[in-house]
């Protein structure tokens, strides 16, 4: 049995990153960091598994940085890894552990898709110890020329179930086989099935296992919630929930009916703006960025949001499509209720999906409250806080997209020529290949899926998604 922390003044940690800490403002541990910190910090191997928003970033930020301290990468040559499945959440790490790096003197770089390849060639160059990225974007990388990593001696997988899903273990698989041999390897995740074990099995080495929060919805901080509602008075109560009091992030199965919502609440005087894998980065950015600052108080987003957004005081979810599998609502419920905050989770099922859901929040372990409303019901508000919006149609505004950044338009194929990733692009761009550039709306690719099934056409592989 291995031991816990009671506080990180115990760990061992640098002076520097307890003093960072307190300056962050964090004075106790989450559980995961309690756990896994003493097996993290002493370089043994670790197996993670915690609830979305538990604390997972500092729980293998910290040993990584601290285990880095005093050594100096070589141009292009970094001395440890951060592989993430989606550009948010890398540029969330980075963020996140930026000023623990700052504090001990190590530099620290993001490499992923959707952004300048030469920038970021330029930045390996330069050297950094530190690498955040995505797996396509760095394999690029290294097929230039630009970084070699055998210099890595702490290496880390997040969310490394959703790297399975989206199709990135081929890729994770041959990056991790050039890391050092003898360097630490930690894998954390909310959830520890499909192809995770093959990974576990192959690259980790006598790991400590440590399951905090297993559960992700059956924290008592989230509230689930099922509004089974009829199709005609959907529409009208989906735009009164969009209005309601704060931010909220709204769920829909495909890129486009998120583009085509947006555009119905930005008509009705909702603050409205879509996310999704169809936007180049810079966009992406300004986006979140916006919603952040309350500039947008309803982001209308694909299952690309589902991973590596958080926003502070986020209080309410709302399911507009319903998804398909239960991983992935535990996921989209998992922007609420992030390090102990309470939040709500909303599902709009309508009649003919009922059967469905029940399966889903059975097969995730949640016991929603279900309530029939229609429109005026006094349910409605009580429940979600909707409420009628202004009416005055309102405009967001974004960066227009960029071809040198994001490959929008038919651009050239080379990655060189086009500046970024033929496997790390948006789902926009048709600079590369159809096989190195599948959607990155997670949602869109699931409908497809449930839709070969029900025609009964083969499945053809699953292709990684872009990240």
């Amino acid at each position: 049995m291995t031991t816990v922390i009671p506080s990180f003044s115990t760990t061992g940690l640098a002076p520097e990153l307890l003093a960072e800490l307190t300056a962050q403002g964090i004075t106790e541990p989450f559980p995961i960091q309690t756990a896994t910190l003493p097996d993290s910090l002493a370089g043994r191997d670790v197996l993670g598994r915690g609830r979305t928003g538990s604390g997972k970033t500092l729980a293998f930020g910290l040993p990584l940085v601290h285990r880095t301290i005093g050594r100096r990468a070589r141009p292009g040559r970094p001395l440890a890894l951060v592989l993430v499945p989606t550009r948010e959440l890398a540029q969330q790490v980075t963020t996140a552990l930026a000023p623990y790096a700052r504090a001990v003197g190590l530099r620290i770089t993001t490499v992923v898709g959707g952004l300048s390849l030469q920038r970021q060639a330029d930045a390996l160059r330069a050297g950094a110890e530190v690498v955040v990225a995505t797996p396509g974007r760095l394999h690029d990388l290294i097929n230039r020329g630009d970084a070699r990593l055998d210099q890595v001696a702490v290496t880390v997988l997040d969310e490394a179930d959703q790297m399975a899903d989206m199709g990135f273990l081929p890729q994770v698989t041959k990056l991790l086989e050039q890391v050092a041999g003898d360097g630490q390897r930690m894998l954390f995740s909310a959830t520890l099935d499909g192809g995770v074990d093959k990974l576990v099995r192959r690259f980790l080495t006598n790991p400590v296992s440590h399951s905090v929060d297993p559960g992700t919805a059956t924290v008592t901080e989230m509230t689930h919630h099922v509004l089974h509602v009829d199709a005609e008075d959907k529409p009208a109560a989906l735009t009164q929930i969009a209005a309601r009091e704060g931010r909220t992030i709204l769920f829909m199965g495909t890129k486009h009916r998120a583009d085509r919502l947006a555009r119905q609440l930005l008509s009705k005087g909702v603050r409205a703006a879509a996310l999704h894998g169809g936007k180049s980065q810079p966009q992406r950015t300004r986006i979140l960025e916006q919603f952040r600052t309350g500039q947008v108080t309803a982001l209308v987003a694909t299952d690309v949001a589902a991973r590596g957004i958080h926003v502070d005081g986020l209080d309410m979810v709302v399911n507009v499509d319903p998804p398909t599998e239960a991983k992935d609502y535990l996921h989209r419920g998992g922007r609420t209720a992030r390090a102990g905050e309470s939040g709500t989770v909303v599902t709009l099922v309508l009649p003919e999906q009922r059967r469905e859901v029940s399966r889903l929040m059975a097969t995730a372990g949640i016991r929603p409250q279900a309530t029939q409303v229609r429109m005026g019901d006094e349910a409605l508000a009580r429940v979600t806080g909707a409420r009628e919006p202004s009416g005055v149609p309102v405009t967001i505004v974004v960066p227009a997209p960029e071809r040198s950044a994001s490959g929008g338009g038919r651009g050239p194929r080379s990655p060189r020529a086009a500046g970024q990733s033929h496997a790390a692009g948006t789902a926009a761009t048709g600079g590369a290949s159809r096989a190195a550039r599948p959607s990155e709306d997670g949602a869109g690719a699931d409908g497809r899926r449930a839709g070969h099934r029900a025609s009964g056409r083969s499945r053809r592989p699953r292709r990684p998604r872009t990240a």
